[in-house]
């Protein structure tokens, strides 16, 4: 279990996380949504220990993470938004090396690196550099690289940004396989689709603090499940029901083309982003 407790970190006068309160469960699969410089990869860095908090603790099963807990350290792994790979070594040289860093045992390495390579749809690549893969092949390899070590906690910064359509779907599907295996996962994401398939639970996070935590299902039907999309004379604008009849009732009564569909939770986080922008919330 993950628990952050007042978590706060300041440079100077600016504060990127605010007193951040956050329990997630072993086994959980966790989303941090927000606009940009909401404080995720702020929240990441301190979970990874590359950031110390100003303020605050995290506890993982109880236990204080800090940077000389080496321990309890090498039970998270974390995938950054940035390629932190030679683009000269081939996908095989990367995880041996990996291993070795870690002080992976030959005999382990190898069998490990394999496994890893074949659940990855990998392995028929292992020869190929780094530069002449694919954006959704080298965000695989990051994946790869961070459970060659068995951690019990995956840390992942955007892992789908720059991916085509397909190769997101291969991550998803990825991630989902990890997950079953009872992998504790914390993403960050822009993509507010790939938070509703994947995540158990989301957090909204906006200027350092977080404002709202449930699942994508319970957020979605606080703001209504069916939504009316129409023109106005001047954009697209959204109205929110709690049952289709009511919608549909809704649609009727329009005089201009209108279409009736799902709320997502991007409906949520927008309607959330809207609000805050005008004050209202």
């Amino acid at each position: 279990m993950i628990e952050l407790k007042n978590l706060t970190k300041k440079y100077d006068d600016f504060t990127a996380v605010n007193n951040l309160n956050l329990t997630i469960e072993t086994g959980g699969f966790f989303g941090l949504l927000g606009p940009n410089g909401a404080g995720k990869s702020t929240t990441i860095g301190m979970l990874s220990t590359l950031f110390l908090p100003t303020e605050g603790e995290i506890l993982i099963d109880g236990e204080k993470l800090t940077r000389k807990n080496t321990a309890l350290k090498r039970r998270i792994s974390v995938v950054t938004q940035e390629y932190s790979m030679r683009q000269d070594m081939t996908i095989e040289e990367i995880m041996e090396y990996q291993g070795r860093l870690y002080f992976v045992p030959k005999k382990e390495r190898r069998e490990k690196i394999r496994e890893l390579l074949e659940f990855c749809g990998l392995m028929d690549y292992r020869r190929r550099t780094v530069r002449k893969l694919s954006g959704g092949m080298k965000r695989k390899l990051m994946v790869c690289r961070a459970l060659l070590t068995k951690p019990d906690i995956l840390l992942l910064d955007e892992p789908t940004a720059g991916m085509d359509a397909l190769a997101r779907r291969q991550m998803w599907n990825l991630l989902k396989k990890l997950n079953q295996n009872r992998l504790t996962i914390l993403l960050t994401t822009h993509y507010m689709e790939e938070a509703e398939i994947l995540c158990d639970r989301v957090g909204l996070m906006d200027r350092g603090r977080l404002n709202e935590v449930d699942t994508p299902r319970a957020m979605i039907g606080r703001l209504g499940r069916y939504a009316v999309d129409h023109v106005s004379e001047e954009e697209m604008e959204s109205r929110f029901f709690g049952t289709q009849e009511e919608a549909i009732r809704y649609l009727k009564g329009l005089k201009r083309d209108a279409s009736l569909r799902n709320t997502t939770l991007e409906d949520v986080f927008l309607e959330r982003a809207g609000k805050k922008g005008t004050g209202e919330a």
